[in-house]
Parts: C-alpha cells; sequence; structure tokens
C-alpha cells in the first residue's frame, strides 16, 4: 500500500445517534475506495465495522472501529463510533485524535438524542462538522423539518450544500450548491450522471448558492474583499473559505445520503478529501510538557495511544496516531509514562478486523501495532531525545454504579483479571474495591454499558456474575454526651482476662474545647486533661481522645489498647456497621487487676464502653449528599421536577438555555440509583446530569429506623 504524505491524509470520525446508518456509510466508503468489492449490511452481520460478536449479537456498534479508504489519491482514515449515549467515550477518544466529524443524521427521525450529545462533544473538542442527512430514501424522510430543527439548535452556521431533489422511496438525485451540479446516482450503485440544474430548481439553487458564498466569505478578510470587488467567489477560493469556516467552526456544511444505495457517498468523499483539514491544518492533540511538535515528518517520532483492543488469536492491537515524524517498522521508541522502550514491530493499515501491513507510516497517519508490552491507552511513545506527552484523552464521569459479585466465590479472582481486559478496551469501565463496603463497585455509563459487561462475562469469559445495588457508606454520629463502664472479665483455668474502662463522650465540632465537668444519672462529673490525641480519620471527621486518668486506676501502658478497641468500633460503627466520625472520647476512670489485666482485656474493655454510650448518646446516621445538575429540555420540566421531589432532592436554583431548563440540587446518593435509566425515560434520553459530592447530612428518622432494622436482620442472618 502506498505510503501517504501528511496532505495526502484525512482523519473523520463517523458520529450520531443509534440507527442513522453511520456503519452502512462506513461500507460505502470503503466500496467506493475500493477497499472491499462488496457492501455488508448489519442485519446480515457481515460489515467491516461491527466485526465483534458483541456487536453482531446487539445489532449496534459498542466500539469504535478504526478503518481506512482511499479516493481522490487521498487516504480518509475513518473511525465509526456507537452512537448509544452509553458508549461515548468511544466518540470522545476518536475526536480526540481526528480532524473532522461526520453527524450522521437519520432524517426521517430529525434531530435526536444522540446527535445532540455527539455534538456537543465536537463542541467541547473543538473539531469541523460535517452534517450527513441520511436515510433520504425512507418514505417518512422530511429534509426541510430535519434542516430547520439543525438550525434551530446549532444556528445560521448549518449551511446546505446539498438537497435533495426526490427524498423518500426511490431517492436518486441531489442538487449540490457548491459545484452547482445535479447528481443523478444509479439505484444499484456507480457513478452518478452529473448534469446542468434544471430550471425548476435554478431559483432556490442560485439562493443558497449565494448563502453559501457569502458564509464562505466571511471567514477570510482576502475573501471578502474579493467577494464585494466580484459580487462572487470561484469555487476554489469557496472551498478556501468553507474550509476556515470549518476549522473555526462557524460554518457546518450539510450533505445528502442514501447509504444503503451508496446515493450521494462519492460526492461526500470528493469533499472530504478537497475541503476538510489535513492533519497539518486540523486542530491537534496539545503536548503537555511545554513543547509544541509540529505534524511534520521530519521531526522526531512520536505516537499517540487512543484505543486498545483485544482479539482472540492475535491478543492485545494498538491504535495510535501518528503525532510527528515518521514511524518505521522494528522502531525503538520510549513510553512517557514508565520511560521503558517499546518496539514497534509490526504496523498495520485498519480495516475493521482486516489488517494490511506497511513498513512505515508519516505523521498525521492512524495505524496499529501488535505485541507492545506495557503501552495502554492515553500514552505517548516517542523517540527518546523527543520525550514528548501528550495530552490525554478525558474519558466522561460515571453515571451509574453496581455492585458486581462472582456467583461462584472461587471466580472472584478471575473476575478481576477479566475486568482489567475490558478496562483497557474500554477506560470508561471502572472498577473499585471498596473496603468499607465490602464490595466490587462497577461504575459505567448506563444500563446498556452495564448489559454489554455482563455479555462479556457470560459469553466471552464465560463466568456467572450478578449485580446489586451498592451498598450507601453512611456514617455514624452523636448528638449528645453520654456515659458508660464495661468490665471485661474471663477466667478459663490458666492466666485470666481483667478490664475495667470508664468513659464519657460527646460530639466533636471542629474548633470546641474539651469540657472539665459533665452531669451523669444526675451526678457531677469532674474531669482532668492530662493528654490528647487527635486523629483524622480516613474517611472524614475526626477522634479525639482524652486521657484523664488520675490516681493509677488504669496503668498508662493499657491507654493505647484502650484507643484501639474504640477505633476499631468507629471502624464498625455500633447502628449499622458504618463509619463513626466526629466523637470526643474521655477516659476517666477504670480497673486493673494485678495479674489478669493486659492489652487484650483493655481493648475489649474500651471497645465494648465505647459501644454502650455510642447508644445512649443521641445516635444519627448520616448519609452522602451530592450536587446534582440536571439539563432537561423545557417541554420534559415538569416530569423532571416531580421525580427529583421523590428522590429527596433539595432544589438549589433553575436556569435556562437554548430550550433546556438548568436543575441544580442537592440530593442523598442513595436516591441516586438507576438515576441515568429513569432521566433518560422521562426525556427520551434527552436529559444529561452530572455529581458532585457535597458532604454528610442526618438522614430522616424514617429512614434511620428503616436502617436499623435492616442492620439488625442482617446480624439475625449471619
Amino acid at each position: 500500500m502506498k505510503v501517504y504524505q501528511t496532505n495526502e491524509i484525512r482523519n473523520i470520525a463517523l458520529i450520531g445517534n443509534a440507527g442513522s446508518g453511520k456503519t452502512t456509510l462506513a461500507e460505502a466508503m470503503l466500496l467506493e475506495g475500493g477497499v472491499i468489492n462488496r457492501r455488508g449490511e448489519v442485519t446480515a452481520k457481515n460489515t467491516v465495522s461491527d466485526y465483534q460478536p458483541i456487536e453482531q449479537d446487539y445489532g449496534n456498534s459498542v466500539f469504535s472501529t478504526v478503518l481506512h479508504t482511499e479516493y481522490n489519491n487521498k487516504k480518509i482514515n475513518i473511525i465509526d463510533t456507537p452512537g448509544m449515549d452509553d458508549f461515548r467515550g468511544s466518540v470522545i477518544s476518536a475526536l480526540h485524535v481526528v480532524g473532522s466529524a461526520l453527524v450522521v443524521v437519520n432524517t426521517p427521525h430529525g434531530i435526536e438524542s444522540g446527535t445532540e450529545s455527539a455534538y456537543r462533544i465536537t463542541h467541547n473538542a473543538h473539531k469541523p462538522v460535517i452534517f450527513l442527512f441520511n436515510h433520504l430514501d425512507h418514505e417518512n424522510a422530511n429534509y426541510e423539518q430535519t434542516l430547520e430543527q439543525a438550525k434551530a439548535n446549532y444556528g445560521a452556521k448549518v449551511t446546505p450544500i446539498q438537497y435533495p431533489v426526490n427524498a423518500g422511496p426511490g431517492f436518486d438525485t441531489i442538487i449540490d450548491v457548491l459545484k452547482m451540479k445535479q447528481y443523478k446516482f444509479p439505484l444499484d450503485g456507480g457513478p452518478a450522471q452529473i448534469t446542468e440544474i434544471p430550471e425548476n430548481e435554478k431559483e432556490r439553487a442560485d439562493a443558497l448558492h449565494n448563502e453559501l458564498v457569502e458564509m464562505a466569505a466571511e471567514n477570510d478578510e482576502g475573501l471578502m474583499e474579493l467577494y464585494f470587488e466580484k459580487g462572487t467567489l470561484t469555487e476554489d477560493e469557496m472551498r478556501q473559505g468553507i474550509k476556515l469556516g470549518m476549522i473555526e467552526r462557524s460554518l457546518f456544511p450539510v450533505f445528502c445520503a442514501g447509504a444503503k444505495h451508496d446515493i450521494g457517498v462519492s460526492r461526500l468523499m470528493e469533499f472530504i478529501t478537497n475541503i476538510t483539514p489535513s492533519p497539518a491544518e486540523a486542530v491537534e492533540v496539545p503536548e503537555v510538557n511545554g513543547k509544541h511538535p509540529k505534524v511534520d515528518p521530519s521531526d522526531p517520532t512520536s505516537l499517540f495511544v487512543f484505543k486498545t483492543t483485544i482479539e482472540q488469536h492475535v491478543g492485545e492491537i494498538t491504535f495510535f496516531k501518528v503525532m510527528s515524524g515518521t514511524v518505521k517498522e522494528g522502531q525503538d521508541l520510549t513510553n512517557s509514562k514508565s520511560g521503558n522502550k517499546e518496539r514497534i514491530s509490526q504496523i498495520f493499515v485498519n480495516a475493521g478486523k482486516n489488517r494490511t501491513k506497511v513498513s512505515e507510516m508519516i505523521a498525521g497517519d492512524i495505524g496499529s501495532t501488535v505485541k507492545l508490552r506495557e503501552t495502554k491507552v492515553n500514552h505517548t511513545l516517542s523517540e527518546k531525545e523527543a520525550a514528548y506527552n501528550f495530552k490525554p484523552i478525558e474519558f466522561p464521569s460515571s453515571r451509574h454504579s453496581v455492585a458486581l459479585y462472582a456467583v461462584n466465590e472461587a471466580d472472584e479472582e478471575k473476575v478481576g483479571e477479566m475486568f482489567a481486559k475490558l478496562h483497557d478496551e474500554d477506560p470508561t469501565y471502572v472498577v473499585e474495591y471498596s473496603k468499607e463496603l465490602k464490595q466490587m463497585l462497577i461504575h459505567c455509563q448506563g444500563e446498556y454499558h452495564l448489559n454489554a459487561l455482563y455479555w462479556y462475562y457470560k459469553n466471552i469469559f464465560k463466568i456467572d456474575i450478578e449485580f446489586k445495588a451498592p451498598k450507601i457508606p453512611y456514617r455514624e454520629t452523636i448528638t449528645k454526651s453520654a456515659q458508660a463502664d464495661y468490665r471485661h472479665k474471663k477466667q478459663s483455668g490458666g492466666a485470666g482476662q481483667f478490664g475495667e474502662v470508664h468513659m464519657i463522650i460527646e460530639p466533636y465540632e471542629e474548633g470546641s474545647e474539651p469540657k472539665t465537668s459533665f452531669k451523669m444519672n444526675g451526678k457531677d462529673q469532674k474531669l482532668s486533661v492530662r493528654d490528647t490525641q487527635e486523629h483524622p480519620l480516613p474517611w472524614g471527621g475526626k477522634l479525639i481522645y482524652h486521657n484523664c486518668i488520675v490516681g493509677g486506676s488504669i496503668d498508662a501502658r493499657f491507654l493505647p489498647a484502650i484507643l484501639k478497641g474504640i477505633m476499631e468500633k468507629m471502624e464498625e460503627g455500633p447502628l449499622t456497621g458504618s463509619y463513626a466520625r466526629d466523637i470526643r472520647v474521655y477516659v476517666y476512670d477504670g480497673k486493673m487487676h494485678p495479674v489478669d489485666s493486659n492489652e487484650i482485656s483493655f481493648k475489649l474493655a474500651g471497645r465494648n464502653a465505647f459501644s454502650q454510650a455510642f447508644k445512649e448518646a443521641g445516635p444519627k446516621i448520616l448519609e452522602p449528599i451530592y450536587n446534582l445538575e440536571v439539563v432537561v429540555p423545557s417541554d420534559r420540566m415538569g416530569d423532571v421536577m416531580s421525580d427529583l421531589q421523590g428522590r429527596r432532592a433539595l432544589i438549589m436554583g433553575m436556569g435556562s438555555e437554548k430550550g433546556y431548563e438548568k436543575i441544580e440540587a442537592k440530593v442523598p446518593l442513595k436516591e441516586m440509583y438507576k438515576y441515568a435509566t429513569s432521566l433518560s425515560s422521562l426525556t427520551q434520553g434527552r436529559g444529561r446530569f452530572s455529581m458532585k459530592f457535597d458532604g454528610y447530612e442526618k438522614v430522616p428518622q424514617e429512614v434511620q429506623e428503616e436502617l436499623l432494622n435492616t442492620y439488625a436482620a442482617e446480624l439475625v442472618e449471619d
């Protein structure tokens, strides 16, 4: 295969709602470029793109697929991405390395939730956008309505370059107002018949052409002067203006297609090769060490890894973009994270699971390699003297969490090992082993994302797993002071155990001072604080431990054991087994035995005295509260607000922006299980939310009673 130069390469991501026809379009583009000689179909499970078993099973893209085609003496690298929002991590990673985004729109359905989500990601990545109105051969295709929706959502920058003449069944003709020609495509494939625009379409075509000329001229002062001087621009001048407008995101061209029958695809590819920015012109990924390498074959070699996948009989395949220089087969590069060398033993050009071996790749190109030892997604490989380190992909925060269990305990270790492989392939799967909750927590993007995880364990790893609602990391504390004493006494033939501890506990507030007297059970208890230890707790809050022993009733050597017993009980709170926090303890009296007293005796005495005092000190359970931001379509505001009220949310503020309402609220974590699914259902997939931990607050009394009863039942079960 030819080695393409940087100016001969175009990198593009296919993004949009599920069902918009991205995979079918990719097939048509590969067919046009001669990479395949027969177009596959999603329903027949024989497309180049959706080749993974899970994708063929689901009938939808689950992972991004790296493809390439050749057209107009240029190479087009294509990344076909999933349309479901749960798999948007693949869209984000694809846009990190391409020069342009092709937003594929299902014209019969108009601008869908997945279209909106995809567009937002292009906005955050500041990538040029082309809208492709697909499925114009469908009986419900409505080009005009979809164009109005796009303009309403994204502004006047949405600019038609084409419009259909006969949308609906039998669609085959497009008017191109950049070329000012009519394109009629054979329904069985083949080159278009290009003719002059017929008289009955001339007026509309002229109006749209003039609009396009103005939009192109606005992006460059020189072009604007030419436009004022001549009243128009040549096609080459328009191309220049359109390219500048796309790079600045001030112009979004609209194209038309019926990808299933290859209608409009060749003209789209011509536009991509002629006008979309090459890697040297596109917005590239910045380097984080203050260096600015050029996308230049003569610079030191550097690669950025944006994707890995695992294939049976092959192992791990690493996908990269050549950020600078020229990568050659057998070249040694240094991993910026580890500092270790990696050998690029082979270089491949990709078309789904098909790989073509090449000897080298030039800056700006996209390829893959195999058998790297430790290089993962977001790693940079470069020549040692360059030591580049490119900005990592920022994957989305998790929106759904579950506890994962192996059905058979013997599989527990294997479950973790397999998850690590899935995380490498999809970094938006995140695992957390919670010592506090005694659960393996999986954080992901939603129910579909979770279902894909389950599919892998069942069908590929052959491990039975189950999901449960994650436990909530409650905290326990007290609201008033209380006193308790406990004697631990054990005699069993040999050496006995004896320890007695008297203590008072009270709530701790930051900055408060210890007290010197308490009234307990109608009696005044005077205290003399001899020593204070302050223990910030790993789970938040503090324990303040005061030694108030006078007269040697407890030997000083046993005081650390008492503290240890208290800490053990704070790690497993007396109410529900949750962590306890913000407590001040005064140990003021006790008893010893000259023979039987030892550390274990005083640890147990301290633990049990603390537990008794805690239950008498107005104990309260605290729950984690999160700041929630929800963005919803205006017409769904009422439903979302009602749902939030049912989740004990406290509304903190509201605002409006472009047909959407933004709700800010504080909400207990307990009420947010499966919220991603509920919000999607309430808003037809158009709502989105983010959460950030705020702090802990006391639970309502009825919730506390429920938690106490549940914990008591669990103890009986155990």
